[in-house]
């Protein structure tokens, strides 16, 4: 509030924080400039929101995404006018495609600045219409605390998407005096019991459950391990959940496939896909003579419960539908620590023998870390996010978001190729204090682009699109970046010493990098 004389205004400003406060944003995640200067002060009236600065966009949006994920709130994430919010838009991406309720707060011109078509005006209706099909332009400062109730709501949905609200710089520093609003994350829809019923009556040895959203959660697995242990049913999940509850006490999923001719594979004796908070998986692009879906033509594929229906639900109710017992776990140690060279096998080994309970482990880990989930499913209980829009440069933001979020450790594990995307998320991370762990896994090359390249024929390795797969010439010295940036950092090219530097890192607080290089292929 800014003082008038011997009495305090209100402003929009003021409002649209106390309103987001009230709908659970406790952090806002900004990369600002000169139009958000009203919202940016208003902050300071308002320690219930921990302001966080970033040194780009893509960090901003990624990180608002990444506290969504771990808390189920809101994030937010104030950038500049057309150019930051495009500048962040491939995390709005992943966060949509997450259903990760974010508030992308957009400093806007008024109506009569915008008409003389100044250097930085742009499109802005057009992208923000983009994102996550609600946009709204604030351009009055009466009623800014319902235009950020209104986000809040279009945000939280059933199912979370991300919004824009463009607020106009005039109105964010006139006076308001709305009350306000407390908008909580709705219930779920709920499921028609014929919907059940008719699911009850599907499963058998040649269905499967495909699992995403709340159903990968600790008690949507357990419910989900009754009933398809009831009909001798089986469990996958989805290709890539935003978070899922794994390792000690939790079932371990058989994971779709990314590779569309093994997840056909996968799915070649499943008569029936039962889809439950997630969509039917497609291949991930199209490839001459490979069908774009996963399952056989003459499959059926039925919904128990869309995205942001009531997933949970649904389970509990085909578990009294079932009459299914209680499924137990055989108690499982963590796996031993690996030795010897470093391959992507034994990196993910060296991730389960040194997690600690209560990790938050977000995987961006590309073609590296395919045997993360199975190496973790005995590790102390954890959560996995993934890269859910196939958009890279989501790790580090995503992490540093959890890592606000999340009380327990984060620990990233991050491509070499994607930690390009967003290096600045490290100097956020050690403004902050935060408890992430970052291990850049360095074969120095776009292995999955790569492995796409050879689908079209064998390429001489010394062709020009050879040189587009390759990250050396310079080898890119990733502790010395992750210093530059103001965190401590070393290097691991043994599993003993990954091991090593996994578990020291864990030990102490703050942000830590280890730079993990790949024995040559």
């Amino acid at each position: 509030m800014r003082a008038n004389g011997e009495t305090a205004t209100r402003l929009g400003a003021n409002a649209l924080w106390e309103t987001l406060r009230a709908g659970g944003v406790a952090a806002c995640f900004a990369n600002p400039g000169t139009s958000e200067m009203h919202l940016v002060a208003a902050l300071d009236d308002d320690p219930g929101v921990r302001a966080i600065l970033v040194l780009a966009e893509p960090v901003a949006t990624g990180a608002a995404d990444g506290f969504a994920r771990v808390t189920g709130r809101a994030g937010a994430a104030l950038v500049h006018l057309g150019p930051g919010l495009a500048n962040g838009w491939s995390n709005l991406h992943n966060a949509r495609r997450a259903h990760s309720p974010v508030l992308a707060l957009v400093g806007d011109f008024p109506d009569r600045h915008r008409a003389l078509d100044p250097l930085l005006a742009s499109d802005l209706d057009g992208l923000a219409a983009s994102v996550g099909g609600w946009y709204r332009r604030a351009l009055s400062g009466a009623t800014l605390g319902t235009d950020a109730a209104d986000a809040l709501r279009a945000a939280y949905g059933p199912p979370g998407r991300p919004v824009v609200l463009a607020v106009a710089s005039d109105a964010a520093g006139r006076a308001c005096d709305e009350p306000v609003a407390a908008i909580a994350p709705p219930a779920p829809r709920p499921v028609e019991t014929a919907t059940v019923e008719a699911a009850a009556r599907a499963l058998g040895p040649r269905t499967a459950l495909l699992l995403g959203g709340a159903a990968l959660t600790r008690r949507g697995l357990e419910l989900a391990t009754r009933v398809a242990a009831a009909r001798a049913a089986r469990l996958l999940m989805e290709p890539f959940p935003a978070i899922v509850d794994h390792g000690a006490g939790a079932t371990t999923l058989e994971r779709v496939n990314y590779v569309p001719e093994f997840a056909q594979a996968q799915l070649a004796e499943v008569d029936e896909l039962i889809l439950v908070g997630t969509r039917e998986p497609v291949g991930p692009f199209d490839y001459e003579g490979v069908a774009g879906r996963l399952v056989r033509e003459d499959a059926r594929v039925t919904t128990l419960a869309a995205p942001g229906e009531d997933a949970l639900g649904a389970l509990e109710a085909l578990v009294e539908r079932l009459g299914a017992p209680p499924v137990g776990f055989a108690p499982l140690g963590p796996p031993p620590a690996p030795t010897g060279a470093l391959t992507p096998e034994s990196l993910c080994a060296a991730v389960g023998a040194t997690l600690s309970e209560g990790t938050v482990v977000v995987d961006e880990s590309i073609t590296s870390g395919l045997h993360l989930f199975e190496a973790t499913s005995a590790s102390p209980a954890h959560r996995i996010t993934t890269l859910t829009g196939h958009a890279l440069g989501y790790g580090l933001p995503c992490a540093l978001g959890a890592a606000v979020g999340s009380a327990g450790r984060v620990l990233a594990l991050v491509a070499d190729g994607s930690f390009c995307y967003s290096a600045p998320a490290l100097w956020s991370m050690a403004r902050e204090g935060l408890d992430v762990t970052v291990v850049v896994l360095v074969n120095r090359r776009y292995a999955i682009l790569e492995w796409e390249r050879h689908r079209l024929g064998s390429m001489a390795e010394g062709s020009a699109s050879a040189s587009l797969m390759d990250l050396s010439r310079p080898d890119l010295d990733y502790v010395a970046l992750a210093q530059g940036f103001g965190v401590p950092a070393t290097r691991a090219t043994t599993a003993e010493a990954l091991v090593e530097r996994l578990v020291a890192a864990a030990g102490e607080p703050g942000p830590h990098l280890v730079e993990a290089v790949f024995a040559p292929r």
